[in-house]
């Protein structure tokens, strides 16, 4: 399948813009820009792509209403700004979308929201509902409530997030690069275009760096790790240049603009999908290598006899990380006993839990159900 084709065949699309391309230079709001994004939205759903907006830019909006020239780095300053700064942004969009006769809605993240199954599951819902009204979600962190997530600045994590979350095809993240480079292209004349390649290549993070602007702080780098979390739901991501003329318009006709980056595993159950959505695990399993190369090579289910100690604060049912020798993530899982318990049961067969223990529960640490390869 050429990339046309992989393009044309994506019907839903979570579509995220950055601060940089919707303020002046951090000075409000950029109206023009919000016009030209409405339109050419309004294009795309006109030929029956359903699309779900993550913009960023309340933070921006708020400091220049408060006439702050510099982010500021303290939380409830950050806080504050995003509050003041939301109701224009939104207001702005809900005012452009009106001319197309299109409903906006306005929908407020945090990461806690994903990782609760619940929450989770109401969230998912919302939104397609929302897309079977007709409606576009415009999607934003809370930042007005969060405590960590306000400090990434990572509306491309929350991007890729829902579109774990509503089965997207295809996540388009707007930057002021063309696309991936080799290098980057600022310092290096030698610096090539990566027009297209797979999202879970190990070499494109280390490609990407980790530059930044004082308006908005997600690099090159968080894109390729938000590439690399939508593939898990199947979903391609396009990193492409927000500067570049009618530009999601030029992509729906297959242009080779920007730098696709192609899912090359299978699409995740939505429960797999919800597990690996979480940022924030309760604590940490380290494992030998037998127990490492079952997970990673032989699809197994994680058995105490395998583990080597137990970190973190958590209970039945919380997310885990699962950690080789090397200490490098390789999972995340449902843990079916408390830190308390694993403890008692490290390196030791099922067979002796009752004993231990004092009681039987499951054979698997986390089974394989449960159990997310990353």
């Amino acid at each position: 399948m050429n990339r046309t084709q992989y393009v044309q065949k994506s019907k839903r699309w979570i579509v995220k813009i950055g601060s940089a391309l919707l303020t002046q230079d951090g000075k409000g709001l950029d109206y023009n820009a919000i016009q030209d994004w409405a339109e050419q939205i309004a294009r795309l759903r006109q030929q029956g792509i359903e699309i779900v907006l993550v913009s960023s830019g309340s933070v921006a909006e708020g400091m220049s209403r408060m006439g702050w020239t510099a982010r500021p780095s303290g939380l409830p300053e950050l806080q504050a700004a995003a509050a003041i700064g939301q109701t224009g942004l939104i207001e702005a969009y809900e005012r452009q979308f009106q001319q197309y006769g299109i409903q906006a809605a306005q929908i407020l993240l945090t990461h806690d929201d994903i990782s609760n199954r619940r929450r989770y599951l109401n969230a998912r819902n919302t939104l397609r509902t929302l897309l079977s009204l007709k409606t576009l979600p415009i999607v934003n962190e809370n930042d007005t409530v969060a405590m960590d997530e306000i400090r990434l600045g990572d509306n491309d994590t929350l991007a890729a997030l829902v579109a774990n979350l509503i089965d997207a095809d295809l996540l388009i993240i707007l930057t002021d690069q063309k696309g991936l480079y080799t290098k980057d292209p600022r310092h290096h004349d030698d610096a090539e275009l990566i027009s297209e390649g797979s999202a879970t290549d190990p070499d494109f993070v280390s490609f990407a760096g980790s530059a930044g602007t004082n308006i908005g702080t997600g690099g090159m780098a968080t894109k390729v790790i938000a590439a690399q979390r939508a593939s898990r739901s199947g979903c391609a991501t396009i990193i492409v240049s927000g500067r570049e003329k009618d530009v999601l318009n030029r992509l729906q006709q297959g242009e080779n603009i920007g730098t696709l980056l192609i899912p090359d595993n299978t699409q995740l159950a939505a429960r797999k999908q919800w597990i690996s959505g979480h940022l924030n695990q309760s604590g940490a399993l380290y494992l030998d290598q037998g127990a490492a190369e079952a997970i990673l090579h032989h699809g197994k289910s994680l058995l105490s006899i395998g583990v080597i100690k137990a970190d973190g604060d958590f209970v039945r049912g919380d997310v885990v990380n699962c950690l080789d020798p090397a200490g490098n993530i390789i999972a995340s899982g449902l843990v079916n006993y408390p830190r308390k318990d694993i403890d008692k049961i490290c390196g030791r067969a099922s067979s002796e839990f009752a004993d231990v223990l004092g009681y039987t529960g499951e054979q698997e640490l986390i089974h394989r159900d449960n159990l997310v390869v990353l």
